[in-house]
């Protein structure tokens, strides 16, 4: 049995819309999907395996094999999408999928204040990254609006859109795991990293999503069809997200590859451009990859979507 986890980091180019799938009763018409107990925005695991397994899919240049490839009669073994991702055949036939990934949560939540861009994120969080203080964090009853900030901040409060946040101290020698210490994009925003209570967090998060008005338009005439605004809402760009992936290889006889398919025939093809897969987590990692380039979610024509993935040496 082979079994590997990997914790990984994504970041929002684009704001992301992953929606519930219908209309809703509410402030917008096409709500994000949120965590059940903490209302936070969330990527679905489920989202992640499926947009991995299609750009995958394209990049070893067997499309066919993003979906369920039910007509397929060769050796499923011998296919590193189907191995990794699972498939079934029109007889009923099923292959279990070898990766398993958790929800991407939020980790750090943009806003802009009159100290500039900020990073928002709670104590909780930090410990579920293993990032480490030597600054007490604590939140006493009526303290809900304060906050701990990396800032060298003495102007006052922060205004955080409408909130009027008090600074209890600045957070002192942050420590992260060295994947995160390492990557430069975690350096632009260590120094702007503010610790809110988990009351207060989910209020900042969702009074800092972007909400749009869209019109649906007419395929024949191209112009707006009469009485169909609609408006949705999403999770704002350079939105840290993180999760866990668990490759789970009971088989172990993965069918590793350098090329790409080509004419009914896997690994003789052009070499893979992000190659070789040696594993399954290969194979969801380079697919996940590709969505800085052709996103994830909902709303892509209207440039919402791309997601880079994050710490991708290993330290």
């Amino acid at each position: 049995m082979n079994i590997k986890s990997k914790r990984i980091y994504l970041m929002a180019i684009d704001p992301i819309h992953i929606g519930t799938g219908g209309y809703s009763i509410g402030r917008v018409d096409n709500a994000i999907l949120r965590e059940l107990g903490t209302n936070l925005p969330i990527i679905p695991g489920s989202t992640l395996i499926g947009t991995s397994r299609s750009y995958a899919a394209v990049q070893y240049g067997k499309p066919e094999a993003a979906g369920l490839h039910k007509n397929f009669t060769g050796d499923k073994n011998k296919c590193p999408i189907l191995y990794t991702f699972g498939t079934a055949n029109k007889n009923g036939e099923a292959k279990a999928g070898k990766i398993k990934a958790s929800d991407a949560r939020i980790c750090f939540f943009p806003g802009f204040s009159n100290a500039g861009p900020l990073w928002v994120t709670t104590k909780e969080i930090l410990g579920e990254l293993k990032i480490e203080t030597n600054t007490n964090i604590t939140f006493d009853e009526g303290e809900e609006e304060a906050v701990y900030t990396t800032l060298n901040w003495d102007k006052g409060v922060l205004k955080l859109g409408w909130l009027a946040l008090g600074v209890k101290d600045k957070l002192n020698e942050l420590k992260a795991p060295p994947e995160l210490e390492s990557n430069e994009y975690y350096g632009y925003i260590k120094d702007r990293i503010t610790v809110a209570s988990p009351k207060l967090f989910p209020y900042i998060v969702d009074n800092n999503l972007e909400t749009r008005t869209s019109v649906a338009i007419n395929p024949q005439t191209g112009a707006a069809e009469d009485k169909a605004l609609f408006t949705y809402e999403a999770i704002p760009r350079s939105t840290w997200f993180w999760c866990d992936v668990i490759e789970e290889d009971y088989e172990n006889s993965f069918p590793s590859v350098s090329k790409m398919y080509k004419d009914g025939y896997d690994d003789t093809g052009e070499d893979l451009p992000n190659g070789p897969w040696k594993s399954p987590m290969d194979v969801f990692l380079a697919g996940l990859n590709l969505a800085q380039y052709f996103g994830i979610g909902g709303m892509s024509s209207k440039g919402f979507g791309r997601i880079k993935r994050l710490c991708r040496k290993e330290v």
